[in-house]
């Protein structure tokens, strides 16, 4: 019974951190300068956030087949958990063009290169993005927890 309270607060705990993260890094995007000025802001808020969302996959994935909680046969037939799934893949391919473009800042700026900073407005937004699908996670997380079904 103690594994599967830690398991559910590390996943709802890493969703918060992942929330923080996300926002934090579209308003560090949103103040880069032209010259890369605040580039490691943005980057600081990105490692928060990619730690976040793989405790969510780990967290996650143990939960619902683990054997942890209510058991794999309930979350594959749970219309939430499939929408829940959904938004993470959403986000996962929103994720693309950002993640590519850190990489390349990460590269551009351990050789004290300049970085490319033309989409990083398309980035902010991308990003605020996916902290709203994230709050929309929690949301079905919360109508499978009180075992809401449709149908």
């Amino acid at each position: 019974m103690l594994v599967h309270w830690f398991l559910a607060a590390v996943h709802l705990l890493a969703y918060a951190l992942a929330l923080w993260g996300v926002l934090t890094r579209g308003m560090a995007f949103r103040r880069v300068a032209s010259d890369g000025v605040g580039a490691r802001s943005v980057l600081l808020a990105d490692n928060f956030w990619g730690i976040s969302a793989l405790i969510l996959l780990i967290s996650g994935g143990l939960r619902a087949f683990g054997g942890y909680e209510k058991g794999a046969d309930y979350y594959l037939h749970q219309p939430l958990f499939h929408l829940k799934m959904t938004l993470f893949v959403i986000i996962l391919l929103l994720e693309i063009a950002p993640m590519v473009a850190l990489i390349k800042w990460r590269i551009a700026l351990s050789r004290s290169a300049p970085i490319d900073v033309g989409r990083v407005s398309l980035f902010a937004r991308i990003s605020h993005i996916e902290a709203l699908l994230i709050i929309l996670m929690v949301v079905a997380a919360t109508g499978m927890a009180r075992g809401m079904t449709f149908g």
